[in-house]
C-alpha cells in the first residue's frame, strides 16, 4: 500500500501540542480531506493525546509521523520519544483533569500499540478511513519537519515485531 509520510519535530515543551494539532489540521487541508470529517476530529484528538503523552512523561523532544493511504485503508499515527517506558493506561479519579490519555485512545483509535526503539519508544494508532484521504494527490507533496523518514520495509517491522496492541 503506498502511503504519504510527512513528520514534524516537536519540542518538550507541552504548548508544542496546541502547535501538532495546528499542524495536523494543515495536513487535512493540503491533502484535500474535509478537516471536519469524523475522522479529522479523532484524528486530532489522538494525536493531542499521544503528543501530550510524550512530552510530559518523558520531558524530552518527540517526533510526530502521519502516514496517509492513498486508497483506502486506515490513517496511522506515530510518536517516537526518548523514553523506554512502556505506555500504561492510568486510573483517572472522579473529576480529575488528566491521566484519561490513553484510555481515550484505546476507545478511539481502531488500534493502537507500541514498540521499544533503540533510544527509546515508538507509540502508534490507527483511523479507520472509509476512502484514503490521500486519493486525489498524485504525488507526495508534504513535507514534515526535518529528518530521516522511515521506509516503508522498516515501519512493516514496526508493526509486527516486539510490540504490545490492542485493538478497540
Amino acid at each position: 500500500m503506498q502511503v504519504v509520510q510527512v513528520q514534524l519535530a516537536v519540542g518538550a515543551d507541552p504548548a508544542e501540542v496546541g502547535r501538532a494539532r495546528q499542524w495536523v489540521r494543515g495536513r487535512l487541508l493540503a491533502l484535500g480531506a474535509d478537516p471536519t470529517a469524523d475522522y479529522a476530529e479523532t484524528l486530532v484528538l489522538l494525536v493531542s493525546e499521544l503528543v501530550t503523552n510524550a512530552v510530559v512523561h518523558t520531558g524530552h523532544p518527540a517526533v510526530l509521523r502521519l502516514l496517509w493511504p492513498r486508497q483506502a485503508g486506515p490513517v496511522r499515527v506515530e510518536v517516537a520519544d526518548a523514553s523506554g517506558v512502556a505506555p500504561a493506561p492510568r486510573a483517572a479519579c472522579g473529576e480529575a483533569t488528566n491521566g484519561r490519555g490513553l484510555e481515550l485512545v484505546e476507545l478511539l483509535a481502531a488500534r493502537w500499540g507500541w514498540s521499544p526503539q533503540e533510544a527509546g519508544k515508538l507509540v502508534w494508532c490507527e483511523v479507520d478511513v472509509e476512502s484514503g484521504p490521500c486519493q486525489a494527490v498524485s504525488t507526495p507533496v508534504l513535507r514534515g519537519a526535518p529528518g530521516p523518514a522511515a521506509a516503508p520495509s522498516r515501519l512493516d517491522r514496526v508493526q509486527t515485531a516486539g510490540f504490545r496492541s490492542s485493538t478497540g
